[in-house]
């Protein structure tokens, strides 16, 4: 003899999830609306799913004549057990693990692998199989090579409020150095991970690439943390990764043809802009050090012009000239 099946299997737990969140998100809900809202859904089946919500999870779902829809009348106090997500919902965050797993391959997939599963079979449930690799393309470009033991530990101590101490290895000087930094947040900037930190050796806010970390320690020490407004003082006034106050402020005029790009992007917060009669685009943004500044304007070649300051205008041009000198024929003829 077959064993009966369960009243479970006849209910869609999806849409029963969706009827708690259509109620909550309208206040009243006419049996017009989830009809409307489930197309070929008919009304007897919405009926039995709100018996179903009411009997098995006690949900205060009731019919009110005088607001002429159901109700949920418990000061939100209700909600389903455990997770619950449409198909739609589910995808969505298959796909920003797909994004985050983008950043940089293998970093995180101890943690990200088995929340991936889990969010496949929910998406099985009720919903075709969707073939993610079919349906992104993640297109990076020279990320470096970072640890996968480095970064969850300076994420572990970021959480756990500690100081930890670096051997960190400075590429302009070709040396390696020790110091004890409190964590102040991880950031990924350029296809590259970064540790903004207090330097205690420095006294100062700074940037530590994952790539350049040669070790790290988590010491039994409470880190000194940082308010947001000290964080967003330090980082936003500068240009890019290069923080500190702005004392400076570029006047990069791009072509006509290079205007709408252009003029789609935004290169600081504080930026100001303006497109001129002749379609030219004329951009201002403010920065402390050069370095990055100079290698974007690159980028754009002869379809951008530095008005100003006279040093950062003076720079830009020997850069080219320098880079001109090696494309110079020699001995042609």
């Amino acid at each position: 003899m077959k064993p009966k099946k369960s009243r479970v299997t006849k209910i869609s737990l999806q849409r029963i999830a969706k009827i708690v969140r259509l109620i909550r998100r309208k206040g009243v809900v006419p049996m017009r609306q989830f009809r409307e809202e489930f197309e070929s859904v008919s009304e007897k089946t919405i009926t039995r799913d709100i018996e179903f919500l009411r009997d098995r999870f006690e949900c205060p779902i009731e019919w009110s004549r005088n607001k002429g829809g159901w109700v949920i009348d418990d000061n939100g106090q209700f909600e389903l057990p455990g997770v619950w997500f449409e198909a739609s919902e589910v995808f969505a965050l298959l796909m920003m693990l797909r994004l985050v797993k983008g950043v940089q391959p293998g970093l995180l997939e101890e943690h990200l692998g088995p929340l991936e599963s889990r969010l496949r079979r929910m998406l099985s449930v009720g919903a075709p199989k969707a073939n993610l690799e079919g349906k992104v393309k993640l297109i990076h470009f020279a990320p470096r090579k970072v640890d996968p033991r480095h970064f969850q530990v300076l994420a572990s101590a970021l959480l756990d409020g500690k100081k930890v101490h670096l051997k960190y290895w400075v590429r302009e000087r070709q040396e390696l150095t020790e110091r004890t930094v409190s964590p102040q947040q991880l950031t990924h900037y350029r296809e590259n991970w970064l540790l903004d930190a207090w330097c205690h050796l420095r006294g100062d806010l700074r940037s530590f690439s994952l790539d350049s970390i040669r070790q790290v320690q988590v010491l039994d020490e409470p880190a000194d943390t940082l308010t947001r407004e000290q964080m967003d003082e330090h980082f936003q006034s500068g240009y890019g990764l290069f923080a500190g106050h702005a004392m400076h402020r570029a006047r990069l005029k791009f072509s006509p043809r290079r205007a709408e790009t252009v003029s789609l992007e935004t290169w600081h917060p504080d930026e100001t802009s303006e497109t001129l009669a002749d379609g030219s685009y004329l951009l201002e943004v403010p920065y402390s050090n050069d370095e990055e500044l100079v290698a974007d304007l690159l980028r754009h070649g002869p379809e951008v012009e530095v008005l100003g300051p006279p040093e950062l205008r003076q720079k830009v041009y020997k850069t080219l000239c320098s880079a001109a000198e090696k494309y110079v024929l020699r001995g042609a003829g």
